[in-house]
Order: C-alpha cells, then sequence, then structure tokens
C-alpha cells in the first residue's frame, strides 16, 4: 500500500467508501507524519503544539493544536458507521485542518495572539459545524498571522510557519499554516480564510490550489472577524477537484450571519471536466506588468498559451482602477479591523493585564496582547475613521471600491473568467520583509481587487520560477469569475491543471521530505 499521506482526498475518499483502508488508518498515518514532520507527538488534544522556544529550523511548525484524540475518536465513529451502512457525505473519513480563526467548541482558537492564548470557545463556527456534518475528521488548528493580518505568517504570537519548498522561506499568509499543512503532507485538506489574499497567495507561495469563494456563499459565523466585509473562508488543497469538494461542503446559506447569500451556489464539480473551448479569458493588463517578476511573467505566459492551446480565446482586458486596489484595501480593512479589534478590552474574555483603573486595565491588555502588525493597523483604521478624516480617506476607499466592482461587472459582459498572477513574486525568505510594511502589502496587488469586489478567485499552480538562489520555487495563476460564478473558476482551473502536470511535491535542499513515515 503505497503511503496514504501522498494521496489526494479524492482518492483517500474512493479508498475509504471502497473499504480498502479505514479513516482510523488514514488518521494514525497523518498524526504519525505531524510527529515526525512538524514534531508533535500528541497522544490526546494538545495546545500549544510546540511551544515556541522549542520551534525548529527543520520544522514548518504548520500546528498551533493537534487533537489527535477527537481525530481517533471520530475516525472510529465513521469507520463503525460505515461497517453498519449508514449513510456517510463524500468526503467522510478524510483528515482536514483548520485555520485557527474559526472557533472550535472545547479547543484553544488563538487567531495566532496573545491576547487570546488558551482561549476555548463554547460554541463552534458553521464550517466547523459543517466540516462535522459531513464526517470530514479535524486533525487540528494551523498557525496564522495574528488576527490575520500578514502576508508572511511571520506575525504569530507563537512563532512563524515555515514553507515546506525552502524551509528558510515563508509559506505567504495570512493562512500559512494551513498552506504548510497540506503542502508537508500533514493534511490532505485544510480550511484557510481570505480577506485580501490570504488562501490565494500561501497557495502560490506553496504549489497548491486555493480558493476565495463569493463573498457571502461560505458562513462568517464563528470566524473571528478581521474586516467583516471581506473576510471568507475558503479550501487549500493538491488538487482543483479536492478544493471544489471541501469548497462544497462548507458553502450555503446561514441564518445567523447577516451576510449570508440566500441563493443556491452551482455545482461545483459538475463541469469540472468540461475545459475551456470557446471560452473568453481576459488577462488584466494592470495586474500582469510593472512590478511582476520575470519568472512569474513568464509561467503566466505559459499558463496563457496551455490555455490557447486547449481552445480559448484569450484577450487583454483593462482594469481601469485596479491600481488603487492596494490603497483602498489597506485603509478599508484596517478601518474594520480597529472597530472590530476594540472587543478585546480585557473585560469580557481573552488576555487580561490588571491596573488601577479601567482605563489603564484596557490600555495595558492591548499593549500586551496585540502584537505589532494588529497595532499598526488598528492605528490606521482608527485614523482613517476619525473625525475629519473619515471622508478623506474611509469614504473615498470605499467609492474606490464600487468603482473596482463596477469594472470587474463590465469586463464580465466580455469575458467569462479573468486571469492574472497570483502574487508578483515566488516566496520571499524569512525576515525579508518584516520591517517593510509597505513591501509585505505588495504582495497582495493582484489578489485584493477580487476581494473588494467580493467575486469567487482562486490560485493555481501553474509552474515554477527561479529564487534568485539556484533553486526554483511555485508559481501561482490566479483566476476569476464573476458574482457566484464559483463553478466557472472551477472549471477554467482545472483546464489549466490537467494542461499543466504540475508536481505538488516540495523538492529543494532545505524542502520537507515528502514520503512514508513511520513510527
Amino acid at each position: 500500500m503505497s503511503d496514504l499521506t501522498n494521496r489526494t482526498a479524492a482518492e483517500l475518499a474512493d479508498d475509504l467508501a471502497s473499504g480498502e483502508v479505514t479513516s482510523r488508518e488514514v488518521v494514525d498515518a497523518y498524526l504519525a507524519r505531524i510527529a515526525a514532520v512538524d514534531g508533535v507527538d500528541a497522544d490526546g488534544d494538545v495546545w500549544p503544539a510546540k511551544p515556541a522556544a522549542a520551534l525548529r529550523s527543520d520544522e514548518p511548525h504548520a500546528y498551533l493544536a493537534v487533537t489527535a484524540a477527537a481525530a481517533r475518536a471520530h475516525a472510529d465513529d465513521v469507520d463503525a458507521r460505515r461497517a453498519a451502512g449508514a449513510p456517510l457525505g463524500p468526503l467522510a473519513g478524510v483528515p482536514v485542518a483548520v485555520k485557527d480563526i474559526l472557533t472550535t467548541r472545547g479547543v484553544a482558537t488563538t487567531c495566532g495572539s496573545r491576547m487570546l492564548e488558551g482561549w476555548l470557545p463554547p460554541y463552534d463556527a458553521t464550517v466547523t459545524r459543517q466540516l462535522a456534518a459531513a464526517d470530514l475528521v479535524v486533525l487540528g488548528k494551523t498557525n496564522m498571522d495574528e488576527f490575520a493580518m500578514g502576508s508572511s505568517t511571520e506575525s504569530s504570537a507563537f512563532g512563524p510557519t515555515r514553507n515546506p519548498w525552502d524551509l528558510d522561506r515563508v509559506p505567504g499568509g495570512s493562512s500559512g499554516g494551513s498552506a504548510a499543512a497540506v503542502a508537508a503532507r500533514l493534511a490532505p485538506l485544510a480550511i484557510g480564510t481570505d480577506t485580501g489574499g490570504s488562501i490565494r497567495q500561501p497557495a502560490a507561495f506553496t504549489g497548491l490550489v486555493g480558493a476565495k469563494p463569493t463573498y457571502g456563499t461560505v458562513s462568517r459565523y464563528g470566524l473571528v472577524a478581521f474586516a467583516s466585509s471581506l473576510d471568507q473562508a475558503g479550501p487549500f488543497a493538491r488538487t482543483v477537484e479536492d478544493a471544489a469538494r471541501l469548497h462544497t461542503v462548507i458553502a450555503g446559506h446561514d441564518p445567523r450571519d447577516s451576510t449570508s447569500v440566500d441563493a443556491p451556489l452551482p455545482d461545483l464539480t459538475a463541469r469540472l471536466e468540461d475545459g475551456v473551448d470557446g471560452m473568453r479569458l481576459g488577462v488584466i493588463r494592470e495586474l500582469a506588468g510593472d512590478g511582476v517578476d520575470a519568472g512569474v511573467g513568464a509561467v503566466l505566459r505559459e499558463a496563457l498559451e496551455r490555455l490557447a492551446g486547449l481552445g480559448a480565446e484569450i484577450v487583454d482586458v483593462s482594469l481601469p482602477h485596479a491600481g488603487y486596489a492596494l490603497p483602498a484595501y489597506y485603509l478599508i480593512a484596517p478601518s474594520e479591523a480597529s472597530s472590530n479589534l476594540a472587543r478585546f478590552d480585557g473585560v469580557r474574555y481573552g488576555n487580561r493585564v490588571d491596573a488601577a483603573s479601567a482605563e489603564e486595565m484596557n490600555a495595558a491588555t492591548r499593549e500586551a496582547g496585540f502584537g505589532a502588525e494588529v497595532k499598526r493597523r488598528i492605528m490606521i483604521g482608527t485614523h482613517a475613521l476619525s473625525s475629519g478624516y473619515y471622508d478623506a480617506y474611509y469614504l473615498q476607499a470605499s467609492k474606490v471600491r464600487t468603482l473596482i466592482a463596477a469594472d470587474f461587472r463590465t469586463a464580465f459582459d466580455d469575458v467569462d473568467a479573468l486571469i492574472s498572477p497570483t502574487a508578483p513574486s515566488v516566496a520571499f525568505r524569512l525576515g525579508e520583509n518584516v520591517d517593510d510594511p509597505l513591501a509585505m502589502y505588495l504582495n497582495d496587488v493582484a489578489t485584493v481587487p477580487a476581494s473588494l469586489a467580493g467575486i469567487p478567485a482562486i490560485s493555481v499552480p501553474a509552474g515554477v520560477a527561479d529564487d534568485g538562489a539556484g533553486g526554483r520555487l511555485p508559481v501561482g495563476v490566479q483566476v476569476m469569475a464573476p458574482l457566484l460564478g464559483d463553478d466557472v473558476m472551477y472549471r477554467v482551473a482545472r483546464a489549466l491543471e490537467a494542461a499543466t502536470a504540475f508536481d505538488p511535491t516540495p523538492r529543494g535542499a532545505r524542502a520537507v521530505a515528502v514520503g512514508e513515515v513511520t513510527r
């Protein structure tokens, strides 16, 4: 039997359904690999998975919590019900990792912050409940940039995550732990969240498929808010089919989320193999030129040639206001963050630092609980919303957002989907951009337009490029579709994937070894 951790989620689902393997065998294989690769040998439910002082440079540090006992119990239950002939979902028994921003009842949910260190939520997020209802087995909670604010997973209060392709490089952010878990074969599937690119950019950096659904089609109930008008949970996977299957599990209307869209989502897998023959695909001029590294640009051009060879018509498209997307995003998102994070005041839950007065306690709590990047964004957002500056900053940014959404609608009147690089470069080195916020923010230049417009977007690995040090690192191509056109997004992504034959196995001198692990 080949190593279970090298199989795709679809292959595991078929093997489980046929009785070739049991869910317990699959879960045990992943827990053994987590112990060997991430250095977490958990006999019970463990948080933190590994103290920051014990982190090693040869481990990705994908997990913040490993819920081994609960995972084994759930796997045994799935196996028992399968043996009894009970109806089960198509991914029943397949393991999944969950970003530590989605609440899990009785399991620490920290958002990568000292502010919520060790906090045990009294309820499950809707996404968490949907995973359980579909009988996916949660292995644990993954590392992330603090409160999802970052593009490298270096701002986590519990230590950075490393890229499985090169452990000296970042996995992207803010969902870097989820990306690293799937890339390093520490989970076949993972859930991340995407506010301005936090699924798509890590997917590009780690050679994975990562999708941001249409805003409002996946519930935000129990997703600890960063920017409420932008946050959206979505899937990480090694294949487009796996991502579409996981997306299907977590999608759906939720009356507990006031922003939830009460409209049916098309079947995301029905047209996966229909190809792109006859489709019109637009290349966004403003996102594919200046600022894009030569290697990334070359991979994009090769991807477009492959799509054209499959029968798609490739056309040039302009989004006239795309150049304003990044500054608009970095006013809107921090403004919403400054409002959302006001709840962390030391009074109701989370970290508390006692002081002589309520005001001093509040200030001391926030000083100790929040990291530098979170403080920076709170200050930016508070300033943008303050009297005398609201019209000049937040209101103007909101108007730009409206113009960008209109640009997309106009573009989609002429094309079926839009194409761009996912990120302007390959993964950068740990520490390279930590002291340069503007350089860090520029990683989101190609992903924030779709976030501001609320449209679905996906990153698909399309090749590799020179890392500047004699190595090769993954490059992602982004596919965007109209609102509620998530099925079109997956269809184009699958055609590109099939034509690319990308090997998602991390390789290189400092890559995580992928192979069979025995205890």
